[in-house]
């Protein structure tokens, strides 16, 4: 490289002084320095020589940098690093939530399942009733009995749906003696009563959203009792009817122990009955009830017939 650029700046120095050192011409120094102009010629062929050797070394510089950047046919680019080949995915700024525990998810099932399935009801479970009224007495009752005597009741039921449940009622009913009852018994004035207790279903009859009505059956247990005052009957005597009614003739004669005046009966029988309903707006019912109770037991019955009118809620 060196020998070249040696070589190639003694060829322009030959050319700017008029002698080719490997041409076939060359001029004498002597005549050259005696020409006019010399000193001028010189330094124009000083001026081209040094920007020829400028420009020759400027173009080699580029040269040899252009091929120590180009890379070698040969050899292939090497590869890029995984991190260059699959740039990172952008990291969401929102985090996924954390999974809940199954435990609380369980609960929320339950309660929306069972907000789904829950429908609202259309009837109570439970109901109650409480209502006063009088007697009409009927078959063997009505014969020593008067009617119009008072009476109460109060019930509860349980309620399977809006038509059917269970209902137990208890009755107390006034049986006050007919004036005949009295004369047969020889006694100035006597008080008679009824307790009982019903059981048996309700069936409801839904009409319309205020008016209904419903029917009810079942077996009763019935207990009658009664006082005699002032009595002036003979005890051995001969039993008549009302004291056959009355229950204190176990045989055809009245009891010697004196006991007869008082009277206390357990009958077990049934009852039956029927009502109305209207609805308050405040959701309180008002009833009116019709029952037929029978009972029987110590060869005596006993038939009453109460008319209630009372409140259900």
């Amino acid at each position: 490289m060196r020998s070249r650029r040696k070589q190639g700046n003694a060829f322009l120095r030959g050319i700017t002084r008029g002698t080719n050192t490997n041409g076939a011409f060359s001029m004498p120094s002597a005549k050259v320095r005696h020409t006019p102009g010399y000193g001028g010629e010189w330094m124009i062929g000083k001026f081209a020589t040094a920007s020829a050797l400028s420009l020759l070394i400027l173009t080699m510089l580029l040269g040899g940098q252009g091929l120590a950047q180009t890379t070698p046919s040969g050899e292939s680019p090497s590869s890029p690093t995984p991190s260059a080949q699959q740039p990172t995915p952008p990291q969401s700024s929102t985090q996924p939530a954390a999974p809940q525990n199954s435990s609380d998810q369980e609960p929320a099932t339950e309660e929306s399942s069972s907000r789904r399935k829950t429908k609202p009801k259309d009837y109570k479970n439970w109901t109650y009733n409480v209502g006063v009224g009088a007697n009409v007495d009927s078959g063997t009752t009505r014969t020593f009995v008067r009617g119009g005597g008072y009476g109460a009741t109060a019930g509860v039921a349980r309620n399977a749906n809006k038509y059917l449940g269970l209902r137990a009622d208890f009755i107390f009913a006034d049986l006050p003696l007919r004036q005949s009852s009295l004369s047969l018994a020889q006694a100035g004035s006597a008080s008679s009563y009824l307790f009982a207790l019903t059981l048996g279903p309700v069936i409801n009859i839904p009409v319309t959203k205020q008016w209904g009505g419903y029917i009810l059956f079942g077996a009763g247990y019935y207990h009658r009792m009664g006082n005699l005052s002032s009595d002036a009957a003979i005890p051995g005597s001969s039993c008549n009817a009302f004291f056959v009614w009355w229950g204190v003739c176990p045989s055809v004669s009245i009891p010697l122990s004196g006991t007869f005046t008082d009277s206390s009966q357990n009958q077990v029988g049934y009852d039956i009955g029927a009502g109305i309903t209207h609805k308050m707006p405040s959701g309180v019912e008002i009833y009116a009830e019709y029952r037929l109770t029978h009972g029987s037991g110590y060869n005596s019955t006993t038939d009453v017939r109460p008319i209630t009118i009372g409140v259900r809620w």
